[in-house]
């Protein structure tokens, strides 16, 4: 395999020969095909039998491996690749999607690479390959697929959190809200595993250890162990740092009540002008729109560098515009054009993975993208992006 993918003549073999635990084929996404194809997906990524190699799935191809003479568009393309984002998968896949020309077809090749942090969920159930049939995993398919993690290969919010126990998390919650989020009711309902070997699966344990990312998601007092991991927020009567202080206010606690905390201060500050002089009915204008201010400050929660930095997230809101400032630039080969147009990387995955579970974040690469729709709908300027290797600064603009 080259550093693309399958080689056409690859390809060729894959599409002929009989499917396997790593090959599969589809002639459309028809019917009940997109949610195969997901399950399918699920299960390349955990790569239960540890072949180290992409699975690919065919699209377009007969069972007996015929051209089914479908038209490989964009929209095709892209209806296959929005499965990667839509966050029904978690953690995300790391997939190709093409069109290729095999056999004189052509075909979408979607190209599943095995996941560094198995077990991978569909809809809360992991899904795993066996010969050429996708079906659940057992319990035991999910502990030799946990049982691969290694964390020194890992994010700082997969590794260990050294001299942590169990107990300082809020186990009651995870266990009475946020695994019924996590995982299917119906896995659920049927598991007989105990609370450990859940957190485990949903990489809140190393071994018995809690997971930098469960600890900041749940922990009791998380600050004890991250005393950055917080929000701050400060409101200048002026345009400037230094101007008198309106407010002040720090946000902390666990994710949801952060997430919650956030929220509630942004609204509180938005003021909103009426305009009565059509005559017909009143208009409501915010100076800003809730909904891109909460994106981008969500965003810099989930994406900040938690492990270098010792210091908190800020948003400064001055007379003219709001500052969300935060520790960490773009992770990897991202950049602000990879930003807008959504795609995604992820500093925090098992931070992103519970923000997704908790109902933060619809789908994944859709925050910023949000924030620039919002921003235009309500006449305010884009946001204005000043990143570095080591910091993110966002500023919004006010409509008035």
């Amino acid at each position: 395999m080259g550093p693309n993918g399958y080689t056409d003549d690859e390809l060729a073999a894959m599409m002929t020969a009989a499917e396997s635990d790593l090959v599969e084929r589809k002639q459309s996404l028809s019917g009940n095909a997109t949610e195969k194809v997901s399950r399918s997906i699920c299960a390349f990524a955990n790569d239960l039998p540890n072949h180290g190699s992409a699975g690919v799935i065919l699209i377009g191809v007969t069972d007996d491996g015929k051209c089914a003479e479908l038209e490989v568009g964009d929209r095709l393309l892209k209806r296959l690749a929005d499965l990667r984002d839509d966050g029904r998968t978690l953690p995300l896949p790391s997939m190709d999607v093409q069109r290729r020309r095999i056999n004189g077809c052509d075909v979408a090749a979607v190209v599943v690479h095995p996941s560094t942090q198995p077990p991978v969920r569909y809809e809360g159930r992991v899904w795993v390959r066996v010969g050429p049939t996708v079906r659940q995993a057992s319990a035991e398919d999910e502990q030799r697929l946990s049982e691969r993690r290694r964390s020194a290969d890992v994010p700082f919010d997969l590794q260990p959190a050294d001299g942590t126990e169990m107990s300082d998390l809020d186990l009651g919650y995870i266990e009475r809200l946020y695994l019924a989020r996590a995982v299917a009711a119906e896995v659920l309902a049927e598991n007989r595993r105990s609370l450990q070997q859940q957190m485990r699966s949903l990489r809140l344990l190393r071994g018995d250890t809690p997971t930098w990312g469960a600890l900041l998601a749940f922990g009791r007092d998380s600050r004890v162990w991250l005393p950055s991991a917080y929000l701050q927020f400060v409101r200048y009567e002026g345009p400037q740092i230094g101007d008198p202080v309106m407010d002040e206010q720090l946000v902390a606690g666990q994710l949801p009540d952060v997430i919650d905390g956030i929220r509630r201060v942004l609204r509180f500050n938005i003021a909103t002008r009426i305009d009565i002089s059509s005559g017909a009915r009143e208009i409501r204008t915010p100076d800003y729109p809730i909904d891109a201010l909460t994106q981008l400050a969500y965003n810099a929660v989930m994406h900040r560098d938690y492990e270098n930095s010792h210091v908190p997230s800020r948003i400064n809101w001055f007379s003219d515009r709001v500052e969300i400032l935060n520790p960490g630039g773009l992770i990897g080969s991202m950049t602000l054009q990879d930003l807008r147009r959504g795609d995604t990387g992820y500093r925090n995955p098992l931070v992103a993975e519970i923000m997704k579970n908790l109902g933060f974040a619809q789908r994944f690469g859709a925050g910023i993208p949000l924030a620039y729709r919002s921003l235009a709908a309500n006449l305010n300027p884009d946001p204005e992006f000043d990143i570095s290797h080591s910091s993110m600064r966002v500023v919004v603009r006010s409509a008035q």
